[in-house]
């Protein structure tokens, strides 16, 4: 194994600058949720000049990448993923670029030695990660299906291996009132507003009866035309996250009562829609996570948790719930900046974030070759992953 672990070392070694430009290309041309075109296919024909059968445009998503090594023989199948969708504004503020350009040289140093190793090796291009769910796509798809470990890393302001994610469910809610003049007859209209209102009051109110950890946060979407005209329509978003899927649901069910009170309260009709992503909670594998660390140390880095647990959502978490996975958090920036923030875009474009960046490529890339090649490690991992 580390004579292995050596070439795959000097494999990435070798692909540093290519690996760069990929991260920098991603990264000065960033593209929203299932619009990565030029981002996949980027990827697609790095995959392809590194000898993989490449598939772009899989699971009904013109911008999903499978890529299977040719060198396929009984054994094991690892998934390594990436993601490239950047965020609306202010781009790569995620750090996707690095993701995809981290699982690429992981797949493509796999790869290098794939013809020695036994199984099966897979990169699959995952969109539309912020908001589409594009790995749930892939799941119902069947992309996953034999696969024996899906493996990625992702950018932070730590680094952490075994950290989970919230489960996620994105509500739509949509009242219909009465117009009437503002101020000459303001009683015969039902004001939609009102009713908006009334239902962030009544979430305030819930927040100090929920759990730590769970989160109800929202926003109002649409608030009248203008202030003499009774609002007749009125409407707002929220996402409803927990650590476990089981109370996602429950909170789920107690929004649905606050806008239920309101619409009584104020005499507007609801319409209430779970639209756009719902995301289980992840379930980090750890076997897998235990000999990335090990591996990731060979660089130099260590995990460094911070004091808190705050986590967002992903659909890694889909994937997690559906086969063993690592999700696993690797430190690009000397500075504690917060994700989605123009300083954490800033980082994903910096020296610090793609040194980060070969370092979690190399340990994902050996993280790998346990999986196709140590005798007994995947069994290890499908214990970890069914509790037995």
């Amino acid at each position: 194994m580390s004579e292995w672990n050596d070439r795959i070392g000097e494999t990435v070694n070798a692909l540093e600058s290519r690996l760069r430009d990929v991260a920098t290309d991603l990264f000065e041309h960033p593209e929203i949720k299932f619009e990565e075109v030029r981002a996949s296919k980027r990827l697609a024909a790095e995959l392809e000049r590194g000898g993989f059968d490449v598939e772009l445009g899989v699971a009904g998503m013109e911008t999903a990448i499978r890529a299977v090594h040719p060198a396929s023989s009984e054994g094991p199948t690892v998934a390594i993923l990436g993601e490239y969708d950047a965020l609306p504004e202010i781009g790569h503020a995620c750090g996707h670029n690095l993701i995809a350009a981290g699982g690429l040289g992981a797949a493509l140093a796999v790869g290098a030695i794939k013809s020695e190793l036994p199984g099966t090796l897979l990169f699959l291009g995952t969109p539309a990660e912020e908001g589409g769910g594009g790995k749930v796509l892939m799941i119902e798809a069947g992309l996953f299906e034999n696969v024996d470990a899906a493996i990625m890393f992702h950018p932070e302001a730590h680094t952490m291996i075994g950290r989970g994610s919230l489960a996620i469910t994105e509500v739509k809610i949509e009242f219909a009132g009465k117009p009437s003049h503002a101020s000459e007859c303001p009683e015969k209209g039902i004001n939609a507003l009102d009713a908006v209102i009334q239902t962030f009051n009544g979430i305030n109110a819930l927040r100090q009866h929920i759990k730590d950890g769970a989160r109800i946060h929202g926003i109002i979407s649409h608030g009248g035309v203008k202030p003499n005209i009774v609002p007749e329509y009125a409407a707002a978003e929220f996402y409803v996250r927990a650590p476990e899927n089981d109370y996602r649901d429950e909170l789920l069910e107690k929004l649905r009562n606050c806008a239920q009170g309101a619409a009584l309260a104020s005499g507007a009709t609801l319409t209430f829609e779970t639209c756009g992503h719902a995301y289980q909670a992840m379930k980090p594998n750890r076997v897998l996570g235990e000999r990335f660390v090990q591996h990731l140390g060979q660089s130099g880095i260590s995990p460094n948790p911070p004091d808190d647990d705050s986590m967002g959502s992903t659909d890694m978490g889909d994937v997690t719930q559906t086969v063993p996975g690592i999700h696993a958090y690797v430190q690009i920036s000397e500075d504690d900046v917060a994700c989605h923030s123009h300083e954490f875009a800033e980082a994903a474009g910096s020296e610090y974030g793609a040194v980060a960046m070969l370092a979690a490529a190399k340990a994902l890339a050996m993280t790998a070759v346990d999986v196709l090649a140590e005798p007994g490690f995947a069994e290890r991992v499908w214990e970890e992953f069914r509790g037995t």
